[in-house]
């Protein structure tokens, strides 16, 4: 799947105006209705909390359930989805968005723009990605149709930045706003409704007979456009194991399955009742220190560590080979795609490592590194890297946990852990501005302490957000991706295609960022 970034300049306001002109298509409708959709996941679901959650296994349920006021169709651009209109003011610092009208929450009552602003409330109290709203001086319902935003100052990518979805502003009904973080009612706007989510089993997502489909759109695109459920319900069920997978969906026990193995990818492609499908940048494989916690607090045990490091092997193993090495935190042929910082990636040099280690004044302090089972990739990929580490002389040692808890300790613990591993899957998908959001204020990943940032760093992520020329602001990215590397903010080891595949009976499934079932129906 190819991505584009675009530029959300002046210009881009008019883009998505028109994205939001009615159609003249009537919309989708259901070449079929009925039946339980079956949907293998790779991982543990670790909640539905769009607002407090990175995960893509959340999104891979919650997107199904929640809207947001402004998304991403097929292409990455921002188009609306619970708004019907958008009006920017002459000066670039009001945005006024109408509401699409009759919209059911869940539990039965009819959005307003009271909900919106709740729910935007919520999200700069506790939202992983609050910082999308740090420039937003105010919001206000002028009536119950209307939202309206004003800037401290004009923003060129504010769009692009609050059609995110990472971890998106989803709408939520004003009374459920003050719940912590976690514990958020699953109540939305989406063609799907909660029915029942098991932790360590399944969620299980039925059909919203009250789903106001929006007919501007001909089709779903993206997280947005003409969304209907045509399946009853959809079963998402957490199968760690990749052979329990496969095996599964070759029997018919099941629709679909996330992510093939490669050791099972031509089997299933030779299998007629199995339809297979291939995203080829779909994961980069990331790894993040934790500043906080010694001995990683010292810049030259990260730089130690990040020179003993050999890319080749660990993305070999992580990927059984199907892998393509890359330069930073965007991909060749994105707007922001850069080189800076290349020397400082795959330098394989244990003997450097050694000497920043003496001069770190390193004492054989544990390294822990902060890993799970359940997505191999990750696993695999701290097995490799320990053994690296070790080789050059650092104390490695792994704790494995499951995929909830693993992300939990990572997000909420400042100490007992040195290395966390993840895939940045939208976060690279988004744009240069959203994955550089990952190590800004107010909550980078990376937990410095106090959580303030390099300010060069956070100079340079402002000037990415804020400068009017695409020119600027590349250059400013640029600097901003050496100042991660050097400082060893994250280390994006390489990019890693997904293959996914369904039953040949399931029609209309198209393989995203995450998984979409609207639109989707099954044959008999």
């Amino acid at each position: 799947m190819k991505l584009r970034q675009t530029m959300l300049a002046a210009t881009a306001l008019t883009a998505v105006a028109l994205a939001a002109t009615p159609s003249q298509a009537q919309g989708f409708q259901c070449p079929r209705t009925g039946g339980d959709l079956i949907f293998a996941l790779e991982s543990q679901v670790p909640g539905l909390d769009q607002h407090a959650s990175n995960s893509s296994a959340t999104r891979n349920a919650a997107m199904n359930i929640f809207e947001t006021l402004v998304t991403r169709d097929e292409s990455m651009n921002p188009i609306l989805e619970l708004a019907e209109t958008l009006e920017t003011s002459a000066d670039g610092l009001t945005y006024t968005f109408r509401l699409r009208q009759g919209i059911k929450f869940h539990n039965g009552k009819t959005m307003s723009s009271a909900d919106v602003a709740a729910s935007y409330d919520r999200y700069k109290r506790l939202g992983i990605d609050r910082s999308i709203l740090d420039p937003v001086e105010s919001w206000s319902t002028p009536d119950a149709n209307t939202f309206v935003m004003k800037l401290k100052e004009r923003q060129p990518l504010f769009l692009e930045a609050l059609s995110s979805f990472t971890v998106p502003i989803v709408i939520i009904p004003s009374e459920n706003a003050g719940a912590a973080a976690g514990q958020l009612p699953t109540v939305g706007t989406g063609p799907f409704r909660l029915d029942e989510f098991r932790a360590d089993s399944h969620v299980r997502l039925r059909r919203f007979d009250d789903y106001r489909p929006d007919t501007r759109h001909a089709t779903m695109s993206g997280f947005g456009g003409g969304k209907r459920a045509c399946v009853d319900t959809v079963t998402l069920r957490m199968m760690t194991e990749p052979a329990a997978r496969t095996a599964a969906l070759e029997v018919n026990e099941i629709h679909g399955v996330e992510d093939v193995p490669a050791a099972s990818q031509k089997r299933l492609a030779d299998n007629r009742a199995i339809k297979l499908a291939r995203l080829e940048t779909f994961w980069m494989n990331v790894t993040y220190p934790n500043w906080s916690a010694p001995p990683t607090d010292n810049p030259k045990v990260r730089q130690a560590i990040l020179a003993a490091m050999n890319f080749d092997e660990i993305m070999e193993a992580a990927t059984e080979g199907q892998y393509k090495l890359n330069t930073g935190f965007q991909y060749p042929g994105m707007q922001y795609f850069t080189e800076a910082g290349k020397e400082l990636l795959n330098q394989k040099n244990p003997a450097k490592a050694r000497q920043l280690l003496q001069e770190a004044g390193y004492k054989g302090e544990k390294v822990v590194l902060l890993t799970n089972r359940q997505f191999p990739v990750m696993y695999n990929t701290s097995l490799v890297m320990a053994e690296q580490l070790k080789a050059a002389g650092i104390n490695a040692e792994l704790e494995v946990l499951d995929w909830p808890a693993a992300l939990q300790k990572s997000q909420r613990e400042t100490q007992g852990w040195n290395f966390f591993y993840t895939g940045w899957i939208t976060v690279i998908a988004l744009g240069g501005p959203q994955t550089l959001r990952q190590m800004a204020e107010p909550n980078p990943v990376y937990k410095p302490k106090d959580n303030k940032v390099d300010p060069a760093y956070m100079t340079a992520f402002n000037e990415v957000n804020t400068s009017p020329e695409l020119a600027q602001r590349q250059a400013a990215f640029a600097r901003a991706q050496r100042i991660a590397l050097d400082q060893v903010m994250a280390v994006p080891f390489g990019v890693a295609p997904k293959t996914q595949a369904v039953r040949a009976n399931v029609e209309n499934y198209v393989p995203y960022f995450n998984t979409r079932f609207s639109n989707v129906w099954i044959r008999p």
